[in-house]
């Protein structure tokens, strides 16, 4: 192959990669540790922006090699299945196309040196003109190519509501599962297809990994669309998630078996989790798998908190290996994500499944998931299934009409399972 047939393949092969591939959160390097992006004063909540308000995001993270480097973000705004769109920046965005993170602090106190760089989004200087699915990307050095990590956004322009209720669907093999029956009013938008130029999107407990989006209303009056078919938006009601509190080395939580503490690293040992499907379920307050970065010790949490080692056991129900799954550590402390760096592997001398994690102090959810090997759409909890669990729920309204270039978000509804109370909140 010649050199410029070479260079073509290449740069095509680039742009395909670049505009083809479902933008998610993601992290490239491996310097980069506990990226995060949730509205100011609630660590745990969704990154939501209501266009031309007051609205403020906290982007962080923290740079492990401890030195100083130069980071920018910009915006790439995607479509309702988070698909990249081909639109220039200057289409969706008002001011710089990319901007520098020049707020940063050295973690001191700590036996991990790091960085920690953050900035409150949006910035005058650098704004989000439409509304829709946004992804935040963090470079090095003003060069795209070099990219550190990902984090998803939503951008809102309210204009339709949503009237929620959960409910436990029909038939003996739903018995642990929820079901939304919601109702969506577009208000004063004049639709010409709407079954077709409306999209809604159900997402449980903030995960994009199991969303559910593609679906049809069930009955279309007015300006009203129903979604009440009893085989659709069910989801496994699952369990409350486990929990680690790391938020202090000097009062271990009951969830920590030892700790070893050494000049320049921790490592926290945890008691050995097992299977809890065959349990009964017991109800208690959790972040719904997700984690909040904070400690007891010290004043600042961004850069006092500390890093440590944390060793994760799984015990299986015969202490023996699963011949046809695998086991996966969940939650967004791995980003959903069911790969070589979250998978377990199983110990034969100690007749457990092991896995180590760097984490920052704070509070942490997890689970763990059994994947088939063969079939790895066939996924089984550890923690069980329960009607009666609480979970967040979270519905997308997506409009685009047939002259629109992208999907614009005009409604975000939540409702929680213990309180299955109706209405809006745009959070």
């Amino acid at each position: 192959m010649n050199l410029f047939k070479y260079l073509v393949l290449t740069i095509v092969s680039f742009i395909l990669v670049t505009t083809t591939a479902i933008a998610q959160d993601d992290v490239f390097y491996n310097n980069i540790g506990t990226a995060k992006l949730y509205p100011a004063g609630n660590q745990t909540a969704m990154p939501v922006y209501n266009l031309s308000s007051g609205d403020k995001l906290i982007l962080s993270f923290d740079d492990m090699d401890g030195d100083v480097k130069t980071y920018y973000y910009t915006y790439q705004l995607c479509d309702v299945n988070w698909q990249p769109v081909d639109m220039s920046q200057f289409d969706y965005m008002t001011g710089f196309t990319q901007a520098q993170i020049t707020n940063y602090k050295f973690s001191y106190l700590t036996t991990v040196r790091y960085t920690h760089y953050q900035i409150s989004l949006p910035e005058e200087s650098s704004l989000p003109t439409r509304s829709g699915n946004y992804l935040v990307k963090v470079f090095l050095d003003g060069d795209t190519s070099k990219l550190a990590f990902t984090r998803r956004m939503l951008v809102l322009n309210s204009k339709a509501t949503v009237s929620t209720q959960i409910i436990q669907p029909f038939g003996p093999q739903f018995k642990t599962h929820q079901r939304l029956k919601f109702t969506v009013n577009i208000g004063s938008i004049n639709s010409f297809n709407t079954s077709q130029e409306i999209k809604v999107v159900v997402m449980q407990n903030y995960r994009w990994d199991n969303a559910q989006t593609d679906v049809p209303p069930t009955f279309i009056r007015g300006n009203s669309l129903e979604y009440n078919g009893d085989d659709i938006f069910v989801f496994p009601g699952g369990n409350e998630w486990r929990w680690l509190d790391m938020r202090s080395f000097t009062l271990q939580s009951d969830r920590i078996k030892t700790a070893k503490y050494k000049t320049s690293e921790t490592d926290v040992y945890l008691q050995k989790d097992v299977d809890r499907s065959a349990l009964p379920y017991v109800y208690y307050t959790d972040y719904d798998g997700r984690y909040l970065i904070a400690t007891l010790d010290n004043i600042s949490p961004a850069t006092q908190a500390d890093y440590a080692t944390v060793h994760f056991y799984y015990v299986t129900p015969n202490q023996q290996p699963y011949a046809d799954k695998d086991v996966y550590l969940f939650g967004q402390l791995t980003d959903y994500k069911l790969n070589d760096s979250t998978k377990l592997r199983y110990n034969a001398d100690k007749n457990e499944y092991e896995i180590n994690k760097s984490l920052k102090q704070g509070y942490y959810n997890y689970d763990y998931l059994l994947v088939d090997k063969k079939d790895p759409t066939q996924i089984t909890y550890t923690n069980g299934n329960f009607f009666e669990t609480q979970n967040r729920y979270t519905i997308l309204v997506y409009y685009k009409s047939f002259s629109d270039q992208t999907d614009q978000l005009i409604g975000i509804a939540n409702v929680n399972s213990k309180d299955n109370s109706s209405g809006n909140n745009f959070q």
